[in-house]
C-alpha cells in the first residue's frame, strides 16, 4: 500500500490576452524606415529624429540596416546634430517648425508619423482657426505632446493631472472658447478622470478623446482578461507611454500585480514561484517575436 503525498510540477496556466503587440502605426513606421534604408537613391546618411518607436530591439534592427537614430530632449534640438543627409520624423510626430528647419537646410524628410497622432494635429489646428483655445491632456516630456503643441503654439495648454488643471490661469478670452484634445496613448481611465476635472471648472468645453483604438482594444483587453490571475507580464520598453499604462491598467482594474519587461531575459524566476495563472500582454510598439519567446518560455515552466 502506498502511504504518503503525491508531488507533482503542474503546467503554468498562460493567458495570451488579445490584442496585444504591434499596432498598423507602428507597423507602418518601421516599414517606412526600412523602406528607406533600402533605397540607395536616398542622401546618406540617413538618421531617425528621435525614436522611431520606443522600443530598444526594433532600434536595434535599423541600426544594423544602416540607420542612425538620434536621441535628445526635443526634436528641435536632436535635428541640431544633423548637417546632411535623410532624416525620418517618428510616428510620435514632430511639430511644423521642426519640418520647417530641417527643409531649410536641405535635408530630405521623411515623414513616419501615425495616422492617428496626424488626426490630432489637424484637430488641433482646425480648432484654433475657430478660435479655440486647448486644453491638451497628455504626458510630460512624451515627443507626442511636443509635436502636437507646436501645431498651435500660444494656444494650447498641456495638462498631465488634475492638479494641472487647478493650476490654469486663462485669460478670459480663452476661457470663452475652449476645446480639449488628448495624446492617443494615454489611460483610458485617468483621462476620463482629468476630463471630468476640466468639464468642472469649464462646462463648456468642447471634448475631444483622441487616444487610438489601438491604445484602448488593449488596456480593455487586459481589464477584463487579465482578472483572475496572479500576475501579468507587460513586454515592453520602459519609454512606451502605452506599455506603462497597461502596467497600470493590470494593476488598477483588473486587480492583478504586473511586471514590465523588455524581453525574456528580464524575466525573474521569482516573481513566478508560486504562481498558476499568469496573462501575458505587450505594449503596441513591442515586435511580437518578443511576446512569443516569454509565452513558450512561461509554458514550458513548472510551477511548484
Amino acid at each position: 500500500m502506498f502511504v504518503g503525498s503525491l508531488s507533482y510540477e503542474v503546467p503554468m496556466e498562460v493567458i495570451k490576452i488579445s490584442p496585444r503587440g504591434y499596432c498598423y502605426g507602428v507597423v507602418d513606421a518601421l516599414q517606412i524606415a526600412r523602406q528607406a534604408a533600402k533605397d540607395a537613391t536616398l542622401p546618406r546618411p540617413i538618421y531617425v529624429i528621435g525614436q522611431i518607436i520606443h522600443n530598444r530591439h526594433a532600434i536595434d534592427e535599423l541600426t544594423k540596416m544602416g540607420i542612425v537614430t538620434l536621441d535628445g530632449p526635443d526634436r528641435a534640438t536632436i535635428l541640431e546634430q544633423v548637417s546632411e543627409g535623410t532624416v525620418i520624423f517618428t510616428a510620435h510626430g514632430v511639430s511644423p517648425e521642426v519640418k520647417r528647419r530641417a527643409q531649410e537646410r536641405g535635408m530630405h524628410c521623411i515623414d513616419a508619423t501615425c495616422p492617428d497622432v496626424t488626426v490630432t494635429h489637424d484637430l488641433v489646428r482646425d480648432l484654433v482657426a475657430k478660435g479655440y483655445y486647448i486644453l491638451y491632456v497628455g504626458k510630460k516630456g512624451h515627443p507626442e505632446p511636443e509635436g502636437v503643441m507646436g501645431e498651435v503654439p500660444g494656444h494650447i495648454s498641456l495638462l498631465e493631472t488634475e492638479a494641472d488643471v487647478d493650476a490654469l490661469a486663462l485669460t478670459a478670452d480663452q476661457e470663452e472658447k475652449i476645446a480639449v484634445s488628448t495624446q492617443t496613448t494615454l489611460s483610458l481611465w485617468d483621462t476620463h478622470r482629468v476630463i471630468q476635472h476640466i468639464k468642472a471648472r469649464y462646462p463648456h468645453a468642447e471634448v475631444h478623446v483622441d487616444i487610438c483604438n489601438a491604445t484602448q482594444s488593449r488596456q480593455e483587453a487586459v481589464a477584463a482578461q487579465a482578472k483572475g490571475s496572479d500576475l501579468t507580464v507587460v513586454v515592453g520598453d520602459p519609454r512606451s507611454n502605452n506599455t506603462n499604462r497597461l502596467v497600470q491598467v493590470s494593476e488598477d482594474l483588473a486587480g492583478v500585480p504586473a511586471v514590465r519587461i523588455e524581453d525574456l531575459s528580464q524575466l525573474k524566476t521569482e516573481w513566478l514561484k508560486g504562481k498558476k495563472r499568469v496573462a501575458v500582454t505587450a505594449g503596441a510598439s513591442t515586435p511580437s517575436q518578443l511576446t512569443r519567446e516569454v509565452i513558450r518560455y512561461l509554458e514550458q515552466y513548472q510551477s511548484d
